[in-house]
């Protein structure tokens, strides 16, 4: 999407009735929304999501979609400590039938059509980047060339999306989780060395691994134009 369709479809409100909530991991949840049958969105885009089963403060946040409409859900994954924002305390108070208002999609957080692709998620990241494998495989993308490399850093061992992942691998997508920062770069390094600025470069994850990991790819010598980011922001 472009900026102005990205800027009307933020105007664009829609009522998500909660479908069923998951806890993934210890602090890590997954809430699925009914989709509604006019929501269509590209793999890897967000939403603007607000509570409105009570009046908080900043009540309104963006979460990437972690979903593709073939899936007929709207989902978002997300990480709540144990000291949660009250946005994220109204949040775990959601049950089934309750609602959330939805803004968007937007962004263009993509993979290239034509293109090799190396995409790297920090932790949490791996929500858009799970939307954008799963479209590439509905596609037929994942079953041929050009190569997508997924690098997933992650460090609590969460495991998070990790066998569905591995069962996405093939000759045309490979699945590499680095267990440190230097085997992180050492991997991408290796990407570069094989393709520099002929491939796309995804990273998504917290703000400042994701600033981080892009400084680092163009230190090696990548065109800041062939790095696509999805930062998320801190908050608890």
């Amino acid at each position: 999407m472009g900026l102005v369709k990205d800027t009307l479809a933020i105007f664009k409100k829609r009522d998500l009735v909660v479908r069923d909530i998951q806890k993934e991991a210890e602090g890590i949840y997954t809430f699925r929304f009914q989709k509604p049958n006019d929501l269509i969105w590209e793999p890897g885009q967000y939403g603007l999501f607000a509570i409105t089963h009570r009046k908080i403060k900043n009540g309104t946040k963006p979460f990437s979609i972690a979903s593709v409409p073939d899936e007929q859900v709207v989902a978002l994954t997300t990480r709540i400590g144990e000291q949660p924002s009250e946005f994220k305390r109204a949040l775990l108070e959601l049950t089934p039938g309750m609602s959330v208002k939805m803004s968007g999609p937007a962004g263009a957080f993509a993979l290239p059509e034509d293109a090799p692709a190396l995409l790297v998620a920090d932790g949490i990241g791996i929500t858009p980047i799970r939307a954008i494998l799963k479209g590439a495989h509905a596609a037929g993308r994942t079953r041929q060339h050009p190569p997508i490399q997924v690098l997933y850093l992650d460090r609590d061992n969460t495991g998070l999306y990790r066998e569905e992942l591995e069962a996405t691998a093939n000759r045309a997508v490979t699945l590499t989780s680095p267990d440190s920062s230097e085997a992180l770069h050492g991997r991408i390094a290796s990407f570069i060395s094989a393709h520099s600025n002929s491939a796309t470069y995804l990273i998504a994850g917290p703000k400042p691994g994701v600033d981080a990991i892009a400084a680092d790819v163009q230190q090696q010598g990548i065109s800041k134009k062939k790095i696509k980011k999805d930062a998320f922001y801190g908050y608890a």
